[in-house]
């Protein structure tokens, strides 16, 4: 997962990382440490993250630059 590019799409919805912890339904220290990768983003939680910003699985990851 490329933990950048999670903070990116924050970043460019101009959230902070509490904010979007309480959208999200979940702690902001949660939240944080997967942004800054200490530790590993669940499936689950992947999936949310793309339905939420309309971006693909693979655009998560960094396989593609293509958000869908």
């Amino acid at each position: 997962m490329r933990y950048r590019r999670i903070r990116d799409l924050r970043e460019d919805a101009d959230l902070s990382q509490r904010q979007l912890a309480e959208e999200l339904g979940m702690y902001k220290t949660t939240y944080a440490r997967y942004e800054t990768a200490e530790r590993d983003i669940p499936l689950g939680f992947a999936i949310r993250l793309a339905q939420y910003y309309g971006v693909s699985l693979d655009y998560l990851a960094g396989l593609t630059n293509e958000r869908n």
